[in-house]
């Protein structure tokens, strides 16, 4: 064949594997609303730097090949916000994006680069899971699966980020639940398996949104960080968590300037806080003043939400924020919130991010449910991770500390400065329970009020600054200049700003 002839051909291969599942798919999708494959690469990367890996992929079985461009799952390499990422992207349109022999070659070729060249890996999720019937039968087993023991295997070497853009069933539920970040689109669904393979075997009807929908994962499961509205949304989503972290465990995270009038709102910052330690209030309000300005990025804000968990930048550097919100539960922290705190304590570690942690809490949540969701092991998985952190810790202490939660939330040794608000106050338990439990008194009966200023005693936050438990008291409108010097004081010199990384095989979901 002529030089000029294998020119031809090639362009009229490319042309078809560029078509994907064909013109009345693609058009489906378009009326829909939703974008395809190629339309969500094109958004995610910084304009004309995509480069593709198997493009010319197809199905290793011949009577599929022709209908099987890319074999259904899009693979390569370009730039988020002008640095280096790769990407495996589901192709709906082929084959419902199932997985395959060839496409599971292109998924295992893109981890293992981005793991040894050090770039973050995207997942866009999208598929019908194992294609049938290529994995049925012993022939099919034995040929396709657990060919690679290290398949699911993370040891955080690079960020992994996945998004839920349609129906999630096998591999991309599994990537959405080994991922550093998942956003979830509305409409979207993550199960281990479709509703209609569900109901044959339950044989009863099973709803989709009710198996694996969004708020499913955004409320109760925790898989879901954060919900986009639109495939546009959760790609910005993607964009912005990378704009946080390093594009591997073995760099320092990435610095940008503090925005102009950063700090501003913190001579005002008191006015957040109720005088009485009764009422509630938003803690979020509170870190968004001490934060760089519209800098904080919140993790499963529906989840767990009596602790706060967000990436953050002070100073323009990059910074995890954990905090007790007394707007739920009074700031007790239940078994999820445990949960949501440990998972986001492991992000930071593996990723050299410093912790500052805000703490206003009665302590843990308690009673029959508390114990049947395990959290006595919440706890204790809670002060174990605590303990392997090796990035900088700093805690403030807001309004009230009590019991175990006080050494959980970084009291004492638990923080490599613990400081706290003239507003603070440090007690085994809340005074007045602890009247009702030494005493038999109740609010209101005779002697309750002696019984109550003698549990009180000894609980101010100067007390505590006395034997220095805590390190310093500080005018709470200053706490962003302090955090500021502070983490300049305790950053990691010795290891140009890394850490040991004792978490990074911690379970994704647990």
């Amino acid at each position: 064949m002529a030089f000029e002839d294998l020119i031809i051909d090639l362009e009229q291969r490319r042309a078809k594997a560029l078509a994907m599942g064909g013109p009345d798919k693609l058009a489906k999708r378009r009326a829909s609303g939703v974008l395809n494959a190629r339309e969500r690469i094109d958004y995610l990367f910084d304009n004309g730097t995509f480069i593709e890996s198997g493009l010319f992929a197809t199905s290793a079985y011949p009577v599929a090949r022709d209908k099987s461009p890319g074999d259904g799952k899009l693979t390569g390499y370009g730039k988020i916000c002008g640095r280096e990422a790769s990407c495996i992207a589901n192709d709906f349109t082929v084959m419902g994006a199932s997985s395959s022999a060839t496409n599971m070659k292109k998924i295992g070729h893109m981890k293992r680069a981005a793991v040894t060249r050090g770039i973050p890996l995207v997942f866009l999720g999208e598929s019908s899971g194992a294609r049938l019937p290529d994995n049925m039968g012993a022939h099919g087993m034995g040929s396709l699966l657990a060919l690679d023991a290290h398949q699911y295997l993370r040891q955080r070497e690079s960020p992994w980020v996945s998004a839920a853009l349609g129906l999630c069933y096998g591999s991309s539920t599994w990537y959405c639940c080994l991922a550093d970040f998942n956003v979830m689109r509305k409409g979207a669904i993550i199960a281990v398996s479709s509703s209609l393979l569900a109901s044959l075997a339950m044989n009863d009807p099973v709803d989709a949104e009710a198996l694996g929908g969004w708020r499913v994962h955004a409320e109760v499961t925790g898989f879901a960080d954060q919900v986009a509205d639109s495939d546009e949304q959760a790609l910005d989503a993607i964009k912005t968590f990378l704009s946080y972290l390093p594009g591997h465990h073995n760099e320092a995270p990435p610095v940008k300037p503090a925005p102009v009038g950063s700090g501003d709102a913190c001579k005002d910052i008191l006015k957040l806080l109720p005088e009485s330690r009764t009422q509630v209030y938003d803690m979020r309000k509170v870190l968004q003043v001490i934060a760089d300005r519209d800098s904080c990025f919140e993790l499963k804000a529906r989840f767990g939400k009596a602790g706060v968990t967000a990436l953050a930048r002070l100073g323009g550097k990059t910074v995890g924020l954990i905090a007790n919100n007394p707007l739920y539960k009074g700031g007790a922290l239940d078994a999820d919130a445990c949960d949501k705190i440990v998972s986001f304590l492991v992000l930071c570690d593996s990723y050299n991010i410093p912790i500052l942690m805000f703490v206003d809490t009665p302590g843990f949540a308690i009673g029959v449910e508390a114990e049947r969701k395990r959290a006595p092991g919440k706890i204790m998985n809670f002060m174990n991770a605590l303990a392997l952190v090796t990035v900088p810790k700093l805690t403030v202490l807001v309004r009230k500390s009590y019991g175990q939660a006080y050494i959980n939330m970084g009291g004492g040794r638990n923080s490599d400065e613990f400081i706290a608000w003239p507003t603070a106050e440090v007690s085994f338990m809340d005074p007045n329970y602890a009247v009702t439990v030494v005493f038999g008194l109740k609010p209101g009966d005779p002697g309750f009020d002696d019984k109550l200023k003698q549990m009180q005693k000894d609980s101010s936050v100067y007390d505590i600054a006395s034997i220095y438990a805590v390190q310093d008291v500080i005018r709470p409108e200053q706490t962003r200049d302090y955090l500021i010097r502070m983490l300049e004081v305790h950053q990691l010199r010795q290891t140009n700003g890394i850490g040991k990384h004792l978490l990074s095989t911690w379970p994704t979901s647990f």
